[in-house]
This record gives structure tokens, sequence and C-alpha cells, in this order.
């Protein structure tokens, strides 16, 4: 799963995409309207587009529609999400809420809308925007308590001014519910590209058919935008999460167990992925297919939950098992590597005979999350001249730094499903 996103969002923010790059893209449509940020939220990955640019200096009729969906679909995006600003045609949709279409009217008329202009095709348009991620994001502002209004038609007009009253109040009349510049083509390009396609409007004024109620200007839309940017932020986060468990059997069955074993801490379960049948192969498969080619010689795993996925790896991939232990589990003779904890230091032990010099080591273990112990299971492996191949983890919490740690130490770290902020 790739997720599409256009529009404004703020999601570029460092402290939120992890891993974030910028690539400059050429389409055979011509570039497109920015740079593509691409990058991953809570393990999801995703590939950003500002529809107007960067700097916002791209008027409607100039944006490059076809270059931008295109260049996702290059990307292999699966799904599009778009934010956009839209007028309300309907006093229940208020200013400041946010509002899902179900439909759309096309009344823009300088635009190109197809990538079919050597040949007909007719594309299906009955219901063009995507049920399930309406849903989904419906659910999401349930749950954070947000105000939004859901199963409408937007109408986009060509821009970049605004309407009449008399056209307005025509738009109304043929049962629109709100009015942007950029919905069209853009979701019709998706269709036709099969890109599932959902719009996230924030509703920032009455456009001016109201009475009593002041007539939209471009500063009114932006300071509403601004305004409201942080609750589009959260919205897209939570549901581009939802997504990616979704698309992950593995991370779907963990539990998060709240304020365990103190407050404040989200604890990240796996026995409930273990007790699972399904959960539990999906697991293991996965680290089968990972590792059936690379040159291995033994797994070792860390105490204590690295025995049960080290033990059925090791089966799966005919190599023998090490077990890494706290200190004074071992019997024979062991070299020993002491870390530091939050407070103090704690010391892990592997025998001196487990691994022999040159042969190749997979680390694994259940979870990283400062990487104290994983550093302190690779550098037992070194001292024992063995070479460590991989650290492998079923969850990685980027926001702990234990990933970063592993890596600025030369390591490569692989994980199954990654939690982030949630």
């Amino acid at each position: 799963m790739k997720i599409g996103i256009i529009g404004g969002s703020g999601l570029d923010d460092p402290q939120i995409l992890q891993g974030a790059t910028v690539k400059e893209v050429e389409t055979k449509y011509g570039k497109p309207s920015s740079a593509l940020t691409i990058g991953k939220i809570n393990g999801v990955e995703v590939v950003i587009l500002a529809r107007h640019g960067k700097d916002h200096s791209v008027m409607p009729t100039k944006i490059n529609f076809l270059a931008n969906i295109v260049a996702l679909k290059n990307e292999s995006c699966t799904h599009i999400l778009a934010t956009t600003a839209a007028g309300s045609l309907r006093e229940e949709i208020r200013p400041g809420n946010l509002v899902f279409p179900d439909q759309f009217i096309d009344f823009t008329r300088h635009r190109n809308m197809t990538y079919f202009t050597d040949k007909v095709v007719h594309t299906p348009m009955s219901k063009p925007y995507n049920e399930k991620l309406r849903n989904l994001l419906c659910e999401t502002c349930d749950e954070l308590g947000f105000e939004y209004n859901r199963d409408v038609t937007v109408i986009t007009i060509e821009g970049p001014r605004f309407s009449t009253k008399a056209e307005s109040l025509m738009f109304r009349a043929w049962g629109a519910d709100i009015i942007n510049m950029s919905t069209c083509p853009e979701i019709i390009l998706a269709n036709e590209l099969k890109i599932p396609y959902q719009t996230i409007a924030m509703s920032t004024d009455y456009d001016c058919w109201k009475e009593n109620e002041e007539a939209v200007t471009f500063e009114m839309v932006m300071a509403r935008m601004k305004d409201n940017a942080q609750k589009v932020k959260t919205l897209l986060i939570k549901t581009i999460s939802k997504l990616g468990v979704e698309d992950n059997p593995i991370k779907a069955k963990i539990r998060t167990v709240a304020n365990w074993p103190k407050d404040g801490i989200m604890f990240r379960d796996i026995t409930t992925l273990l007790k699972d049948p399904e959960g539990l192969k999906h697991c293991v498969e996965d680290f089968r297919d990972r590792y059936k080619n690379k040159n291995i010689d033994v797994i070792a795993g860390i105490d204590s939950r690295g025995f049960i996925l080290g033990g059925v790896l090791s089966y799966e991939l005919n190599k023998g098992f090490v077990p890494i232990r706290k200190k004074g589990k071992l019997p024979a003779e062991t070299e020993k590597e002491e870390y530091a904890l939050e407070y103090g230091t704690d010391c892990l032990e592997i025998h001196k005979d487990a691994i022999l010099p040159g042969q190749n080591v997979l680390i694994i273990d259940d979870l990283i999350a400062t990487g104290g112990t994983a550093l302190a299971a690779a550098r037992l492996v070194e001292k024992l001249g063995g070479k460590v191949v991989e650290l492998a983890f079923i969850v990685d919490l980027p926001d702990l730094g234990g990933r970063k740690k592993l890596e600025a130490a030369g390591h490569s770290v692989y994980a199954q499903t990654a939690f982030t902020g949630e």
C-alpha cells in the first residue's frame, strides 16, 4: 500500500514523515505541480504532491492534472487522499466542518480531462469516490470528535474568480452541496487510472448565497484553512495508520495496552499475534521469505521473545539457533556485554562456543525501542568473531530512536511493522 496525498497538508513535517526524500519527476505529460515528497507515516509509504505548487503559485486552470495523477501512478500509489478548501452551499455544512463528498458536478471549461485522446474510452463514473476510504475517514472523525458531513455533491468551477450570487443560487438548485476549483478533472483522471480516490474538503465559507453572511474572499479561505490545518493533519495521520493496519495482517494482530507498565506507555503486546494462527503464519513466512536466500549460518535470539521467533525461523531455514540470555542463565563459559538503561545497566551473555569466527549471524527479537539491548547483542556476536547480517524485529518504535542507533553503528535493520505516535 502506498498513499498519494494531494494538497498542502503539512505532512512533510520531518517530525511526522520518516525517511523523507524529495524527488523531482518528469512525466510524458510534463512536470507535476511540485516535486514529490516521499516517506513513511507509521510504516505506511506516502507520496505528497502540492497541487498548487509549494508556494501556492499555480492557479486552478494552470494545474497540470494529467502530470500530477500519472506521477502518483508512476510511484505505485494505490490510493489517493486529496485535501481541498470548499465553500458551503448548505446551512448544515458549517465553516470548519470536514466534508467527504460521494458525487461531483464538473462545471469547468478549459481543462484537459482524459488520458485517452487517441481512442474513445468511456470510463464509468457513477460512483467516482471510494466508499471504503470515505467510511474510514468518517469513522476516524467520530473517534476524534470532528464535525463532518458526508455523501454530498461537490461542484468544481473554473476559477480563479469566485461565484456570483446568481451562480451560487443556481448551483444550490442543481443539488450541489459544496463548491471548489480543484476536484475536476483530478478525480476523473484518478478513475481513468483506476486509483481509489477520496476528497477531504474543509468548509471555509458560505460562498455568496447566504443572506447576512460575508461573501467569500481568498483571504477568508486561507485564514480558515490555516486555523484548521492541524485538524486535517491529525485526520490524515490516523486514517493512514489504519490503512496500514488493514494492509498489514501482522500489525493488525498486535494489541496495544495503554499505561503499562507505567502511565504514558503504550505497550505493544505481541502475545495476541503469537496465539493467532494466521497472524503468526504471516509473521514467520515474512521472515522466512526475507532470509531464505541470504547467506546465514546461525540465528541468534534475544531473551526472551527472540527465542520463540528464532526457534521457529531456525526450523524453517534449517539453521542452528543460539540464545542470547540475561545474566546468569547460561551454564557454560560466557562472553558478557553490559549496556546502559535509563537507570543503571544490564547485561547480556552468550556461550563462548556458540558462534565460530566468520559465521554469518541473524539476530532476532520481538521489538526495537531504544536499541540498547539489540546493540549489546550485536557486540556479543562480533566479540566471538561473527558477522551480523541483519537485526530483525516484528515491531519498530521509531520515536525511541533504536533503529537509528543500530544503523549508526553500521548494522542493517528490518522490522515488519512500526508504531509511531499512536
